[in-house]
């Protein structure tokens, strides 16, 4: 476990799934927390405050500036200002070949997976500014590196997230605030169906793998709390494959 207590800690998309894990991890390891999701996070909170700490549940569309300015502005007010921020919340890649992918499907992906990211940062960055310490966690992906067929707008949101991540990491040390990304492969969790991935598909994933087995949102916690915690405090700019060997570096 990592002492994170006395920690606000922002999680984006976390009524559930791999955001509501990472919730959990990280209220265990002492974090009061912040659910911020397009639905109600009621689940969510109630979870964190049977582990003893402090939720609060903001709906909010992470892809609008204004809505994100409003949320950040209540947490102020209630908690204090944040000190980690974990950008959780995109969109499942909808497999779209180029010659089938709209413009409207290229922008939606965009906002939800890239620019909402850029948004959460521009509004939680400051608070953590002034606490001179901070942690930023993005939500990558190992298609970065694979970039399998029929993804290029999902590919493109994620390698932008990963440029993101370096640039805020280079500019954003000098206040001790470290940030980082995370590249799961594909992920077992409640919304997994939804994907429209075939029994072959996964098997072939599994395949490319050193340790073959499916990804549980489990892998990706004890990460996470990581790097948020002081243990971390040099390790930034880093974008962090968790995906059982599928890549190796960048």
């Amino acid at each position: 476990m990592r002492d994170l207590t006395g920690k606000i800690a922002i999680v984006t998309g976390g009524a559930r799934g791999i955001g509501q894990a990472i919730i959990r991890r990280l209220a265990e390891d002492g974090a009061d927390i912040v659910c911020i999701d397009i639905g109600a996070s009621d689940e969510t909170c109630s979870m964190v405050k049977a582990i003893g700490r402090k939720a609060l549940g903001l709906v909010a569309d992470v892809s609008s500036l204004d809505e994100l300015a409003t949320a950040a502005a209540e947490v102020e007010k209630q908690f204090g200002p944040a000190h980690i921020l974990v950008n959780n919340a995109g969109l499942h890649p909808h497999m779209t070949t180029f010659d089938k992918l709209t413009p409207e499907l290229w922008r939606k992906t965009m906002s939800v997976n890239f620019d909402s990211m850029f948004y959460a940062a521009k509004c939680f960055v400051p608070q953590m500014q002034r606490n001179r310490w901070g942690r930023v966690v993005n939500m990558s992906s190992s298609v970065v590196n694979v970039a399998p067929p029929g993804g290029i707008h999902y590919v493109a949101s994620k390698a932008g997230v990963l440029g993101l991540t370096r640039g805020l990491a280079r500019e954003l040390g000098e206040y001790n605030i470290t940030v980082n990304a995370i590249a799961p492969s594909i992920v077992e969790t409640p919304g997994f169906e939804a994907m429209g991935l075939s029994q072959e598909m996964l098997d072939a994933v599994v395949a490319q793998q050193s340790i073959k087995t499916l990804t549980q949102v489990s892998d990706l916690t004890g990460t996470v709390a990581f790097l948020c915690s002081e243990d971390a405090r040099l390790y930034t700019g880093q974008h962090v494959h968790i995906d059982g060997g599928i890549v190796f570096g960048d």
